[in-house]
């Protein structure tokens, strides 16, 4: 992949400072949504505020483009998926904020202690989970669960972290075997161009142009905990199909060309 195009440092610093303002102006009135709505278990209305924070805030900063692309589920209002994406960078959040439906997301739970950040997922309605603990797991799990009977997505990287390279990493069992017990179709969205936009460890804003690109469901219907790995690869398999052509058309490279259509993983 070409290095991420440099942004003019006025950009950049107004960039930070809008989104600490955006944040500023937002929580607060999160907290009160996220008060409002205790209790219930879709948080559809403090989820729609974290929604609308980070479209605000994208919209805000001259260094970013995002497109839409695919097929949204005709029936994914009134019925749960769980989505899941490859992982690429920090901005990848701000980009799925555009998907226009209503989800629940998954994230470590160190994210949750940042100030401004962290307190507006948690008024959000987001899910933290401590990776690797079996106590956290499952209560993030629990609550998934939970959220999805209530009629609401939920959104997760089963990568479970951002590649450095941008090659997409073995995918972890939990949004399979989480799909699989709640008998609801697992949602693939690809996205690409958001790794130029901040660099895994970057400090730095990059100026860049992304898309999520919607995929078919794939349906769970008749699946058992014996058929997770079997999810888990289809849904792999479809955005290894479909990230190259996305990421030729919004400046990556294809990384995972290095691997052999990347099944054995």
């Amino acid at each position: 992949m070409a290095p991420p195009k440099k942004a003019n440092p006025v950009a950049g610093l107004w960039t930070y400072a809008e989104f600490g303002l955006v944040l500023s102006a937002f929580v607060p009135i999160m907290a009160l949504s996220s008060l409002r709505h205790r209790g219930d278990p879709t948080q559809r209305g403090p989820g729609r505020w974290m929604r609308r924070l980070g479209r605000t805030a994208t919209r805000l900063s001259p260094l970013w483009k995002f497109d839409i692309e695919g097929t949204r589920p005709a029936d994914i209002d009134d019925h749960a998926y769980v989505v899941v994406a490859n992982h690429e960078s920090q901005a990848d959040p701000f980009l799925l904020s555009f998907l226009p439906w209503d989800m629940r997301w998954v994230a470590k739970e160190e994210l949750f202690k940042q100030p401004l950040s962290g307190w507006a997922m948690r008024f959000g309605g987001d899910i933290p989970l401590r990776r690797g603990e079996g106590d956290s797991v499952r209560e993030c799990l629990d609550e998934c669960e939970r959220a999805l009977r209530g009629g609401i997505s939920v959104m997760m990287f089963p990568e479970g972290t951002r590649s450095h390279a941008g090659a997409l990493l073995p995918f972890k069992d939990g949004a399979f075997d989480l799909a699989i017990r709640a008998g609801v179709p697992v949602l693939p969205i690809a996205l690409a161009g958001t790794r130029a936009m901040r660099p895994k460890h970057s400090r730095w804003f990059g100026k860049a142009h992304a898309c999520a690109k919607v995929l078919a469901p794939i349906p769970t219907a008749g699946m058992t905990a014996a058929n997770i790995g079997e999810l888990r690869d289809a849904a792999r398999g479809a955005l290894s199909a479909a990230l190259p052509d996305l990421r030729a058309r919004y400046g990556d490279s294809d990384p995972d060309s290095r691997e052999s259509d990347d099944s054995a993983a």
